[in-house]
């Protein structure tokens, strides 16, 4: 009887003794678990040689690097969305964490203040820009940006997509020259005020069928930045070899994250997702400023004729344009800060 009692004292002290190894494991992984997040980061472009690209790697490697791994960054080119409106419809749904998108489509979530960085002729130059962005008006639009989408969306940096400039089937000496064009822009808005203000047609065609278009005259003339039209090979087209270096906008892109889920992570986990969006805005805005002169070069040496033009008439029409906009939207405060930064 006493060797049954003892047999049966030491089966029920070794079951003891797996569960409690098998709970002090279990809570190791479950540990680790938290610890370790996936980050998927998004763009719309598809080229491997867009700054958009060269900005996200740099997140990657930074985030990757001072987390040991445990923060690891997936990179999407346009391979989640072509579309910026489906990336910040992944956004807020959860199914991205990080993305890139441009004022313009930011409005579409109702957002409206964010259009002010979409007036054409806001900035004159690259410093009038930094100087914005990183400035008072800066922290101003991000707060703005976070509290209009009730956290849905958190600002971790501006990017740029470069100069915008016109390109099309001929050049543009002065603004009597665009009377009648059509033009592939933004159909609505304060971009499409402006563009049917000094006498174009704005015309909506897709970026991925822009080439197309161009070739076939479907539109006459379109506007972008060189790395970006380049790239694709419009300026090789019937409809976009003659360049005029309007420079009408300095443009902005927003880096995004998913606010809500920022807040969820460890207080490390958003240190070092901060350092690594800084690190990423420096690297963007690094190949951007190389690939404009790089693709500028390329353009002339495949033939694209190449002009420059007295900007202050096209400065002269978008003044109250933005004046106007800036009232509707409310934003007349920013808008002053703005043309006080120069």
């Amino acid at each position: 009887m006493m060797r049954k009692l003892l047999l049966s004292l030491a089966v029920f002290l070794m079951a003891g003794i797996l569960v409690a190894c098998g709970d002090e494991g279990s809570d190791s992984e479950g540990s680790s678990g938290e610890d370790s997040i996936k980050i998927i980061a998004a763009h719309n472009q598809t080229d491997p040689e867009n700054p958009y690209q060269k900005g996200l790697l740099a997140f990657k490697e930074k985030a990757e690097a001072e987390s040991n791994g445990k923060i690891e960054v997936e990179v999407h080119a346009g391979t989640i969305g072509t579309e910026e409106s489906e990336l910040v419809e992944k956004l807020k749904t959860g199914a991205a964490d990080v993305v890139l998108v441009s004022p313009g489509f930011m409005t579409s979530t109702g957002i409206d203040q964010v259009d002010l960085f979409a007036f054409p002729y806001l900035f004159d130059s690259y410093d009038h820009w930094e100087n914005v962005v990183t400035g008072e008006v800066g922290d101003k639009m991000a707060n703005i940006i976070n509290e209009e989408s009730n956290n849905d969306f958190k600002l971790l940096g501006y990017w740029t997509a470069g100069v915008r400039h016109y390109y099309g089937k001929k050049p543009i000496k002065n603004i009597d020259d665009l009377q009648g064009m059509t033009i592939r822009t933004q159909t609505s808005g304060v971009v499409s005020d402006f563009w049917e203000e000094v006498g174009t047609v704005p015309t909506s065609v897709a970026w991925g069928e822009l080439y197309q278009a161009l070739q076939q005259d479907v539109v006459d003339s379109a506007e972008n930045a060189y790395p970006y039209f380049v790239q694709q090979d419009h300026h090789q087209t019937e409809n976009g070899k003659y360049i005029t270096e309007t420079a009408h906008d300095y443009t902005t892109r927003f880096l995004l994250i998913n606010g809500n889920k920022f807040d969820k992570y460890t207080e490390e986990q958003q240190d070092i997702i901060m350092s690594a969006a800084e690190t990423s805005v420096e690297a963007e805005w690094k190949s951007l400023h190389k690939q404009e002169e790089e693709y500028k070069g390329i353009a002339k040496e495949d033939g694209a004729k190449i002009n420059q033009i007295d900007r202050q008439p096209f400065v002269d029409i978008a003044k109250p344009i933005q004046d106007k906009a800036a009232k509707e939207i409310g934003v007349e405060d920013l808008l002053e800060k703005i043309r006080n930064a120069k």
